[in-house]
């Protein structure tokens, strides 16, 4: 087979991913960008060339910066709280212990469950006055609390949600790495009586760092991409304080009509997440030791 043949086969593999990747990722990104500089269609009244008037109603617009300010309040309240748990749970669930099968299991199941069910098992959960959570706290003579019905509670009750539901997701990725692990680390260590707390932070912890690189990534993905919970839960209030960026953007796009804002909406969320990647690709990863 000459050089040229493999050459062709190589493309021809790689065609269909291509065509897909082009289709739905590409395509739509550009589209999207395009759209945003002119208005939204209406009757018969077609779309016009606007510049950035878009964009210039996105910077005079305090419910975008509130959604974006409760986005970022939102990522850093579950990013870091649901990875710590999930090294937590992997370290345990690794050791051997009985019922560990079960564990997993345990951990594992809300990652399963479907988001809408998720969030009716929560509301009930945070229902004021016959709340799972009110019930609890009533033992101990604390009054009821609409948590979800509370500017100062209610996004912190959907971050309890989403750290509830990811910690056993990202800990299959975690659990994953350490059965990777050789042994003979840990008996080298304990023959040099070292510490388990020495050994994870000095050994365990840098050897995950690769699989903190990835749960990191898709963890802000994520935080960026809830709709399903506030749709079921909240619907963005009270007073929009729960509202986050693409659930900002839905309610423009298909509640709203208004198809060329969302549009400019969208593109700033696209921006976000590019600068994450690139800080991935251009920062993170120089700090990080691959096997």
């Amino acid at each position: 087979m000459t050089r040229t043949t493999q050459w062709l086969y190589g493309w021809l593999l790689l065609l269909p991913s291509m065509v897909l990747l082009v289709l739905f990722t590409h395509y739509p990104a550009v589209a999207t960008m395009w759209h945003s500089f002119f208005s939204t269609p209406k009757g018969s009244r077609p779309a016009v060339f606007v510049g950035a008037d878009n964009y210039q109603q996105l910077i005079e617009d305090p419910i975008f910066w509130q959604a974006l300010s409760n986005n970022f309040w939102y990522a850093l309240g579950t990013i870091p709280v649901s990875i710590v748990i999930a090294i937590a749970m992997a370290v345990w669930v690794n050791e051997r212990i009985a019922g560990r099968g079960v564990l997993r299991l345990a951990y594992f199941t809300p990652t399963i469950l479907p988001m809408i069910a998720v969030a009716n098992i929560w509301l009930f959960f945070y229902t004021p006055e016959y709340g799972l959570l009110n019930q609890f706290l009533a033992l101990f003579g604390v009054g009821s609390h609409n948590w979800l019905g509370s500017k100062g509670t209610a996004l912190g009750a959907l971050m309890a949600v989403t750290i509830w539901k990811e910690a056993g997701f990202f800990m299959i990725f975690y659990l994953a790495a350490l059965q990777s692990m050789s042994p003979s680390l840990a008996e080298a260590a304990s023959i040099e009586g070292a510490s388990r707390w020495y050994f994870f932070r000095r050994v365990t912890f840098p050897l995950l760092m690769p699989t903190t690189l990835f749960v990191l990534v898709n963890a802000v993905i994520n935080a960026f991409r809830l709709v399903d919970h506030i749709v079921v839960m909240t619907r963005g209030g009270p007073d929009n304080a729960t509202s986050l960026l693409l659930y900002y953007i839905y309610e423009i796009g298909f509640r709203f009509w208004d198809s060329a804002y969302a549009a400019a909406l969208t593109v700033v969320l696209l921006a976000i997440l590019g600068l994450v990647a690139l800080a991935q690709f251009f920062f993170l990863e120089r700090k990080v030791h691959y096997q």
